[in-house]
């Protein structure tokens, strides 16, 4: 079976229909850098911990060059959602709204780095599917597990799952 009944949420649906407004249809084209750009944001690879600043117009992502690069992967992503999506200074907020806004990153990190419109196109049977995902969208396993893990959490579909992972 290639894809189950599975209800995206609004979330999941504006990550997809932004990349494939803006022609990112495969695995292959989600290069970090095109990405930023598409919203004027630099990416800087340093010896320090992940990040996104803004000083006045100007945006960057910082990497982390000691992390291992599908992390830094992830770690792009996460900070990625914090550049388009939030406003204010983490360390000026309240706990609870950052917290809110940490897990907003969270999923979006799962939908951006792994996209619906992309995955679909998956047989979620294959016993080699986390391998797959992990090596075509450049992401640890661990990230793929927790996507599909994901799907099957919200998919109506329960009996697709007789494939253990």
């Amino acid at each position: 079976m290639n894809f189950p009944q599975y209800s995206t949420t609004a979330l999941e649906d504006w990550v997809s229909n932004w990349y494939m407004k803006n022609n990112f249809q495969f695995p292959a084209d989600l290069k970090l850098r095109k990405i930023a750009m598409k919203y004027e944001i630099f990416i800087h690879y340093r010896q320090m911990e992940s990040r996104y600043v803004r000083f006045g117009r100007y945006k960057e992502i910082v990497l982390n060059t000691a992390l291992d690069k599908l992390v830094q992967r992830e770690q792009f992503f996460h900070e990625f959602c914090h550049a388009i999506r939030h406003a204010g200074k983490q360390t000026m907020m309240a706990e609870a709204f950052r917290e809110l806004q940490e897990r907003d990153a969270r999923h979006f990190t799962l939908y951006a780095a792994l996209p619906h419109h992309m995955i679909k196109r998956y047989d979620l049977n294959d016993p080699e599917l986390l391998e797959r995902w992990a090596f075509d969208f450049k992401v640890s396993y661990e990230l793929c597990e927790e996507r599909l893990e994901q799907i099957r959490r919200r998919s109506s579909c329960t009996n697709i799952w007789s494939v253990s992972y």
